[in-house]
This record gives C-alpha cells, sequence and structure tokens, in this order.
C-alpha cells in the first residue's frame, strides 16, 4: 500500500485495533509493511490508542490491554456517510429513514448523490473521506462496471467500515460476501405473479425499465413464478424499455403495447412506477380498460397509489431498508472481527384498482 493510498487516521486506529483482536498483538514494523505510513505516525497512534485504554504498548509494538478487547462504541457525535446514486428516485425514502434513525443516536449523515450512469465512485467517496472523519459509510455503488470490483477492494483497503444497501458484492480474492441490506425483489416479482394467477390470468407479460442488479432479481423471481403457476413462461413477453428521457420512450412504449396485445397478454408487471404509468396512459388513449382489457402492477410503488385507476404495487420496504443499514454499520464498528451479516428484507404487495379478473 503507498501513502496515497493509506487508509485515514481514524481507519487506521480501526484497522489496528481489528489486527490487534485477531492477532493478540501487533509489531509497529508488521503495521508500517501493512498501511505505508511512517513509524512516528504508526506510534502516535499507538499511544492515543493507549490513552484511550484500547491497548498496551511493549517495545516495538502493542497488546490487548488486562481486560482484554472491549467492544468499541460510536461516539455520539460521529458522522456517517452515504453515497446513492440518486436523490429523486427510490432512494429520498431510504435516506430519510436512515437520517431519522441516526439523529436518534445523535450521530449526523453526510449525504451525496452520484447517478446511475457513474462508472467509478473512488473519487465522490474519497472526497467525502477527505471532508470528513467519517465513523462508517453506507454506499449503494454501480455494481455493473467494470470498475465495481475495484470500488470494493479499495472501500475494504481504507479500513473504515461500509455496508452496501440495495447492493450485492464479494471481496476479491478470498470471495468473501460483503455486508448488505438489501429487498428480496425475486419475492416481490413472485408476489405479483401469484396474485395475477389467483385472478385467472394465464398470459402475462413482464416490462423493466433498465438492465440494472433490482431489475435482474424480478426477471429471475418472475420468470420461475411463471413456470411454477403455469403462466405461459415460454410466451410471455418480456422487453426492456428505454430510458424516460430517451426521445423515443414513447415510440417504445407504443410498441410494447402493441406486442403485448397481439401476444394475448391479459396482465403486466412494470418496473417502474412511472413506466406503469405510461404504459396505462398509452392503453387508455387506445380505448382500451385498466383493469378490464389489461391488468397492471407497478414495481416500486412510489407514487403508484396516486394514480388514476390507483396502481396495483410491489413496495419494497425502502424505510426499513434505511434504519436496517444504519442498525448494520453500527454494529460492525462495535464489533469489527464479527462475520459479514447480509440481510435481506421482504418487499410487500399492496392491491388497488389496477388489477382484476381477465375479461
Amino acid at each position: 500500500m503507498t501513502d496515497q493510498n493509506a487508509p485515514l487516521a481514524a481507519s487506521r486506529r480501526d484497522l489496528i485495533l481489528d489486527l490487534l483482536a485477531r492477532t493478540g498483538s501487533v509489531r509497529v514494523k508488521q503495521l508500517q509493511d501493512e498501511f505505508g505510513v511512517a513509524p512516528v505516525t504508526l506510534r502516535r497512534d499507538l499511544q492515543q490508542l493507549e490513552e484511550e485504554g484500547l491497548l498496551v504498548r511493549v517495545h516495538g509494538g502493542a497488546v490487548p490491554p488486562a481486560g482484554g478487547m472491549a467492544p468499541r462504541a460510536v461516539p455520539a457525535t460521529s458522522t456517517i456517510g452515504v453515497l446513492v446514486p440518486s436523490l429523486d428516485f427510490y432512494w429520498p425514502q431510504i435516506v430519510r429513514s436512515l437520517e431519522e434513525a441516526a439523529r436518534e443516536k445523535g450521530m449526523s449523515v453526510l449525504l451525496r448523490g452520484t447517478s446511475y450512469e457513474l462508472q467509478d465512485e473512488r473519487p465522490a467517496l474519497t472526497r467525502m473521506l477527505e471532508q470528513q472523519d467519517l465513523a462508517g459509510l453506507v454506499v449503494a455503488p454501480n455494481t455493473d462496471t467494470e470498475f465495481a470490483p475495484d470500488v470494493i477492494d479499495w472501500l475494504t483497503e481504507r479500513g473504515v467500515p461500509f455496508v452496501l444497501a440495495e447492493r450485492d458484492a464479494l471481496r476479491r480474492p478470498t470471495g468473501e460476501p460483503v455486508e448488505s441490506v438489501t429487498t428480496d425483489h425475486a419475492l416481490g416479482a413472485v408476489l405479483a405473479a401469484r396474485h395475477l394467477a389467483q385472478l385467472g390470468h394465464r398470459k402475462v407479460g413482464l416490462l423493466i425499465s433498465r438492465n440494472s442488479p433490482t431489475s435482474r432479481k424480478i426477471i429471475a423471481g418472475w420468470t420461475n413464478a411463471c413456470r411454477e403457476l403455469g403462466l405461459t413462461p415460454a410466451e410471455h413477453v418480456e422487453r426492456v424499455l428505454p430510458d424516460r428521457n430517451d426521445a423515443g420512450f414513447s415510440k417504445a412504449v407504443d410498441g410494447v403495447l402493441d406486442a403485448v396485445l397481439a401476444a394475448g397478454v391479459t396482465a403486466l408487471l412494470v418496473h417502474s412506477d412511472r413506466e406503469a404509468m405510461a404504459i396505462v396512459d398509452l392503453a387508455l388513449a387506445k380505448g382500451l380498460s385498466v383493469p378490464g382489457d389489461l391488468s397492471v402492477i407497478a414495481y416500486d410503488d412510489e407514487f403508484a397509489e396516486l394514480f388514476t385507476p390507483a396502481l396495483t404495487g410491489v413496495a419494497p420496504p425502502r424505510a426499513a431498508i434505511g434504519r436496517a443499514a444504519l442498525d448494520l454499520l453500527l454494529a460492525r464498528i462495535a464489533d469489527p472481527t464479527r462475520p459479514a451479516h447480509r440481510v435481506t428484507l421482504s418487499p410487500t404487495l399492496h392491491v388497488r384498482a389496477s388489477t382484476a379478473p381477465p375479461a
């Protein structure tokens, strides 16, 4: 590790305590090789940790205190860094719940938004760590780029405790899972398929707005559920819609609806709400009835209830995701040696006016 990539002071001290808890002793030379910083810096770290009662210095290194290594509490004034790919789509409720939970614990949040198109989050994370001494991070990186494994490696090397939100990842080269809180989106698709099957639909379709971790999980759950429920899995319409800002979005949606009707599909699961609303608007403009001629379920359920007709929606537990991410991060800070936890939360199906038995 070079000086440029060396962990920041607070993170480095956390790593020293982590190493001490695992090995029973640390040496300055060992720490120098590990972190790439000067021996005088490491001796200052050991002195500060000794003053805090977290270790005992010995010649050339340090050992645990007489009472052993105690779990470390998070200071009441700690700040948590949060980096998400959007501040106006899907993530606001997650962020608000995390901020509320942090305030309840006397903590603050340093929030930054990026974009779904960002290829490499490391510069944004670097700026956050340079701006403030963070106790930990909650991050939702883009896992679909060539840089995704490098971002996870970089986060691990920094030594700052972190939790992924709505993302899964493994560390290289061990394949060890990264701490995460995710929604079981595959289950959400299963709930939608079961609801449509119970209503009597047999030809169904799936429309997704983008190739993303969420979309892939929805596709997997939907495909398996259709097969198990006999919902013509070999014949159902499956399309990836272009971005809503794309000039050809309306034309693409019109073409998809024509394909749906030609295939005899009577019900759709659409990711996300905006795309579901566009489908319903176009269907109504063509003289179709929703749900009489076509039932529609929106996946995400951010504002589907406000539409007319109110859309049946699959709702990820966004508020619970934010709180669970903070709880998981605080547990990691308190005990850096504990096994990685991967928390999976279940979504909920809200049945409204846009689904009914087929005509």
